[in-house]
């Protein structure tokens, strides 16, 4: 995403975007509330399932995919691929 005031990049690691769409389609499920359990969500699961599908990720860079992607998923949109 570029700065609109200066025209630079705010991304600061341009890896997590390229996996972004993946880790999207990793992590749908866990925010779908047909998906909860007795009204639970399962969003401690979605760490999990990033992490067996990308293991190489920090904690950190996991909790910016995950966030990320549950503020996609609850603005009704798309991830845009890179």
């Amino acid at each position: 995403m570029t700065d609109p005031a200066s025209g630079s990049e705010r991304r600061s690691n341009p890896q997590l975007r390229k996996i972004f769409v993946e880790a999207y389609d990793v992590l749908e499920p866990f925010f779908n509330p047909d998906n909860d359990w007795g009204g639970q969500h399962h969003e401690h699961l979605a760490y999990l399932a990033l992490h067996e599908r990308f293991p190489e990720l920090t904690p950190i860079e996991s909790f910016a995919l995950v966030t990320a992607a549950k503020r996609v998923f609850h603005s009704s949109a798309a991830p845009v691929a890179p």
